[in-house]
């Protein structure tokens, strides 16, 4: 049976972790040897058990794979260029915060030695409460604080390895007196400018006006300052960091020979460096397209690793250092992988009519002329067909706001429009148009309303257009009629999805298919797993979704790991300081008043008052 999994370049993007199935279903690919999980069996089941759509569904064996994936691709680095130094990766908290997700990342990568980067002191907070490998890294960057150092420095007494990153001269000084005071040598980081500046959308997080760490003048005065304190043997590690995605391999690779370079000649100047931190910059290929551009990158993992190996022993050996241990902060390939946001279409407005209007003669010669425009839509004049059907409709439309004909008159109008619309979408199907064609033929696309909310779920897709895939999850057996943009259920124009990742590349509407009155329609919103759950916010107060995290049994079936409800109305009223119990005895005295006077009933009081407390325990998303 024919699958349209390449319109959508599923086979591109979705590499060996999604699959479509006979039955035209996305499916999830289990472990090596598994059968795959059709991904709306798994939705159907949830429902089942009443975890409705909107839902965020997390795939254990996603994540794991991903961990598994980048240590296994420095090790095979290592052996590839001859590295005798060791890989300790840390996952940065702020990439997701969520405990779910923290805690099985410890517990996957505690034979890894896989460590933690804390950003703030919740962050370390929460890093200090995981049960970490003994080995393993917990990097401290970002301003810190008298508290957020005291605390960084106790801990090492209890055995960790937790380096404070000094990310300005001001910092060593409360360091200085926090370890003086408790008595405790720190282990300290420090983090370089470096000048080379990366591509993407991050490109500001690089080069020497990037907001954190010391230029080369400041770290010699650094140094002498540490020499000085007698702190010099506490420097192990040199941090940089290049950018959340990196989409070009050669500035990665640059950028990591710099970073050797300040390296060789901190080691010149007497620290005693042994931990080489590159940050972030490993970069996830949303689109699969395999190219230097925001939404991709032109590099495999196994060629990232490559390149910053060689590139660091190339220049150890050089300078006759031992190779350094290499940390690495990926945190969005590690996790965007890992999470799915499934929606359902709750209805459409469609752009076309199969419906020809009957003519009235005494409706003006535009109307007339609109609907001849039918004669000619096939063959070599389809683009002054649609040049003379956008013309004559916008004639009439002037007409309507001069006053010059009436509402019936222009209601026929628009539904010849419409009845032309699908003539031209049905004779655009399957052949190629030019750009100007495709850009008259925009106004023809429909819009497919999801339940969801774009700023609560996706809000790097509103914020910096960051391109996702967005697929239908069934259906995929049969050829997709319509093409549409997604609108979200907040009361805002800029709630919607118009940009999507296609075979040919980006475009401004996905094929779908036509609803259904009997069928649910989801679709799902991959790589996700990144930023995406902690940067949403409450707009239209749209709370959290439902949350749901799954194992793959490799029979086809799947267990529920961890499930969190979606916020109550309730919860999220309290989230914008309303009490909700003050809200309802409000409500009360506003109904009773209403019975008082003789406005209602006292069955309708009851009536109100339940509605009133099932909508507060309820959750903000359509049932």
């Amino acid at each position: 049976m024919k699958s349209f999994e390449t319109l959508y370049a599923l086979d591109r993007w979705g590499g060996e972790l999604l699959g479509v199935n006979a039955a035209g279903d996305v499916t999830l690919s289990a472990p090596v040897g598994g059968a795959p999980t059709s991904l709306p069996k798994v939705i159907d089941a949830l429902s089942e058990r009443g975890i409705a759509a909107p839902l965020l569904l997390r795939v254990h064996h996603f994540l794991d794979a991903a961990l598994l994936n980048l240590h296994s691709a420095f090790q095979s680095a290592f052996d590839e260029v001859g590295y005798t130094g060791n890989y300790r990766g840390v996952f940065p908290i702020k990439v997701n915060q969520q405990a779910e997700v923290i805690s099985h990342l410890m517990q996957t990568g505690q034979p890894l030695h896989y460590g933690l980067e804390a950003g703030s002191k919740p962050e370390l907070l929460i890093a200090l409460s995981q049960p970490r490998s003994p080995e393993s890294l917990l990097i401290c960057n970002g301003s810190k604080d008298e508290s957020y150092i005291r605390l960084a420095t106790l801990s090492r007494k209890l055995g960790q390895n937790t380096v404070i990153v000094i990310e300005s001269l001001a910092e060593f000084d409360i360091i200085h007196k926090v370890s003086t005071e408790l008595g405790v040598r720190p282990l300290l980081g420090v983090r370089v400018k470096l000048t080379e500046r990366v591509t993407g959308k991050w490109q500001e997080s690089s080069g020497d006006r990037s907001t954190f760490g010391l230029g080369a003048h400041e770290m010699v005065t650094l140094i002498n300052r540490l020499k000085d304190a007698g702190y010099l043997d506490c420097l192990v590690l040199q941090h940089s960091h290049l950018g959340s995605q990196v989409p070009n391999i050669i500035d990665i690779r640059r950028a990591a020979a710099e970073a050797c370079r300040f390296y060789v000649e901190l080691t010149a100047l007497g620290a005693p460096l042994t931990h080489l931190d590159l940050g972030g910059g490993l970069g996830v290929d949303y689109t699969g397209e395999r190219s230097a551009e925001e939404n991709s990158v032109n590099y495999s993992v196994e060629e990232y690793c490559t390149n910053v190996v060689e590139a660091i022993r190339y220049a150890m050996d050089e300078a006759e250092l031992r190779h350094p241990t290499i940390v690495t902060e990926s945190g969005r390939y590690v996790a965007a992988h890992s999470s799915i946001f499934v929606f359902n279409v709750l209805g459409a407005t469609l752009y076309d009519s199969p419906n020809r209007p009957e003519e009235n003669r005494e409706d003006s010669h535009l109307v007339s002329d609109l609907m001849a425009v039918e004669s000619y839509i096939d063959g070599p004049r389809f683009q002054e067909a649609l040049n003379d059907a956008l013309y004559y409709r916008d004639e009439l439309r002037a007409l309507f706001r001069r006053g010059q004909i009436g509402l019936d008159e222009l209601a026929r109008a628009e539904q010849g429009f419409l009845y032309l619309a699908s003539k031209f979408k049905s004779a655009a199907r399957g052949q190629q148009i030019s750009g100007d064609v495709q850009a008259g033929l925009s106004a023809f696309v429909d819009h497919y309303y999801g339940n969801f909310s774009l700023f609560q779920s996706l809000p790097d897709v509103w914020a910096i257009d960051q391109l996702h895939p967005i697929v239908p999850l069934q259906r995929l057996n049969e050829e997709p009629q319509r093409q549409a943009i997604f609108s979200d259920i907040t009361c805002d124009s800029d709630g919607k999805i118009d940009r999507f990742i296609l075979a040919d590349g980006a475009a401004d509407a996905l094929p779908v298919h036509d609803l259904k009155d009997d069928e649910p329609y989801h679709v799902g919103v991959f790589f996700v797993g990144a930023y995406q759950e902690t940067l949403g916010d409450l707009h239209n107060l749209f709370g959290d979704a439902n949350v749901v995290t799954i194992s793959l049994d490799g029979k086809g079936g799947f267990n529920i790991e961890h499930e969190t409800e979606a916020d109550s109305i309730a919860e999220v009223m309290a989230y914008v300081e309303y009490d909700p119990r003050d809200c309802l005895d409000a409500f009360r005295k506003t109904v009773e008043r209403a019975l008082a006077a003789g406005q209602i009933t006292p069955s309708e009081r009851r009536i109100m008052i339940s509605a009133y407390k099932e909508a507060l325990a309820g959750h903000t998303y359509f049932d």
